[in-house]
């Protein structure tokens, strides 16, 4: 099942799906798979969604690119659905949510250039995730994803999640901070979820410093946490934010959101995107939005979530080896006292697709179009694993 003509980046499990349908996948010996992970947050509606296929067959035999050289009508669609949702002002589209972040990067370099500040600096989070080009594994607070590349690229200030006195820190020592850069909820670094007030009081430390609050919300947006955006769990508005992953459930997109003086930072010619934006990515992005708002899968993401917490709780919170069970809306994670990436392989094999994360957590990102029989599976096979795997370790 390899390839000798791959490039050696990804260490694949030893499975091949040929279709998908909702939160099952089958292989290609047939055999039936239950996604609790969803494309790593990003098939939201799940696999082969009517309406998303819908949108793309329509689009794909009208028009599938042009270029951003012209007016895109799906592109300004998208857009106003997204400032209207999130509450911003302006959206650029790009790929990915490396690109977005990439792109909320530069406006912010730009943004502190336009006020004087020769050497603009972002404050961003140790155990953060923003990507794999230079500058977002860079902002990115894992030393495995960096090492190997340097020289890394300058213009970064790193301080622990969730710690407010270390941000006041950097403000009383630096004087050419421009931004702070942070996920609302650490996917990859394990499901992390920092204290109620942690976001509150890094908008008032921006709005006391002059700083842009940019909240990378790659894997948090779309509705995964019970809301739209993760954010709207406090009562904060960000200057930029950054999304992907569920916004194309699989058809590759990523937008950067702005909004007040962050939106008219950028001008013709300081940025761009040849794919970015298309009719035929807007079009799967469009479908997504209003199937997510058509049939209340906000809501149902924040009720599923409550429901596989608790059903965890009661089926693993007295067993030894486990150090936490938690989550918000269908981002779930049960940290274990030992790495269990071992688990991933085990979870395969009876047909369940799980990850590891930041190597002792079990990461659950299954799609908002989950059933209660298939969440409750999910709760009573992931546990029966643990228990198993704790067992015998």
């Amino acid at each position: 099942m390899t390839s000798t003509t791959l490039i050696s980046n990804y260490a694949r499990l030893p499975v091949r799906f040929e279709r998908g349908a909702g939160a099952l996948l089958w292989d290609s010996e047939g055999k039936e798979y239950l996604d609790a992970l969803s494309g790593v947050a990003v098939c939201g509606l799940g696999h082969a969604h009517p309406a998303v296929t819908e949108a793309l067959c329509k689009q794909a035999g009208t028009l599938v690119h042009t270029s951003n050289i012209y007016e895109i009508p799906l592109q300004e669609d998208l857009s106003a659905e997204l400032t209207r949702l999130a509450g911003m002002d302006r959206a650029f589209f790009c790929n990915s949510g490396a690109e977005a972040n990439e792109a909320a990067i530069k406006l912010a370099r730009l943004h502190g250039h336009k006020r004087g500040i020769k050497e603009p600096a972002i404050i961003v989070m140790d155990g953060s995730f923003h990507g794999r080009t230079m500058a977002t594994l860079t902002a990115t607070g894992n030393r495995k994803v960096q090492a190997g590349f340097e020289p890394l690229v300058k213009g970064f200030i790193r301080v622990p999640f969730n710690d407010l006195d270390a941000l006041c820190a950097v403000a009383d020592n630096s004087d050419n901070v421009v931004a702070v850069l942070v996920e609302p909820i650490q996917g990859e670094g394990g499901i992390r979820i920092p204290d109620n007030d942690y976001l509150a009081g890094v908008r008032s430390l921006c709005d006391r410093f002059n700083w842009l609050l940019i909240l990378d919300e790659i894997q948090t947006g779309i509705g995964r946490t019970g809301r739209w955006f993760a954010f709207q769990h406090s009562d904060i508005q960000p200057d930029v934010m950054t999304l992907a992953k569920g916004l194309g459930n699989g058809v590759p997109i990523g937008a950067c959101l702005a909004r007040g003086a962050a939106a008219e930072v950028f001008e013709p010619g300081n940025h761009g995107s040849t794919f970015g934006g298309n009719p035929l990515a807007c079009s799967a992005a469009l479908a997504v939005v209003h199937t997510v708002e058509k049939e209340g899968l906000v809501a149902r993401a924040e009720q599923l979530g409550q429901r596989m917490r608790g059903g965890f709780h009661a089926q693993l919170i007295d067993h030894a080896g486990i150090v936490a069970i938690r989550g918000i809306g269908l981002m779930l994670a049960i940290e274990l006292d030992r790495p269990c990436a071992a688990l991933v392989k085990l979870a395969l094999s009876r047909g369940l697709l799980i990850n590891v994360t930041a190597e002792r957590v079990v990461r659950l990102l299954p799609p908002l179009i989950l059933s209660d029989e298939q969440a409750d599976r999910i709760v009573a096979e992931v546990s029966q694993l643990i228990i198993e795997f704790l067992a015998k370790e």
